[in-house]
């Protein structure tokens, strides 16, 4: 039986702006419909760990950042469009 592969997220908001919120409830409810029990999301507030954005090489937010599974893909924006998200994150194929 194959294991089924954890993703893993990193959102980075700046505070609670309706852009972020509305980043973190799409990236939510995404994960609730088409990853059950595999996904793990992190939010980083920019605002909050700075030095972390700037290591992460963050300059504009919402944005985020599929780490696992590997190749890293990053998406900018609120994520209110879910099927070019679930292309962008590669949970399904791009369209012909």
């Amino acid at each position: 039986m194959k294991k089924l592969q954890k993703f893993r997220f990193v959102l980075y908001v700046a505070a609670e702006t309706q852009n972020s919120l509305l980043a973190a409830t799409n990236l939510n409810a995404l994960c609730r419909e088409h990853l059950p029990g595999l996904h793990e999301i992190e939010i980083v507030d920019v605002f909050k760990k700075p030095e972390r954005a700037l290591a992460d090489r963050i300059f504009m937010t919402p944005l985020l950042i599929r780490t696992a599974p590997s190749p890293p893909q990053r998406v900018i924006g609120t994520l209110s469009q879910p099927e070019r998200l679930l292309q962008a994150l590669g949970l399904r194929p791009a369209a012909q």
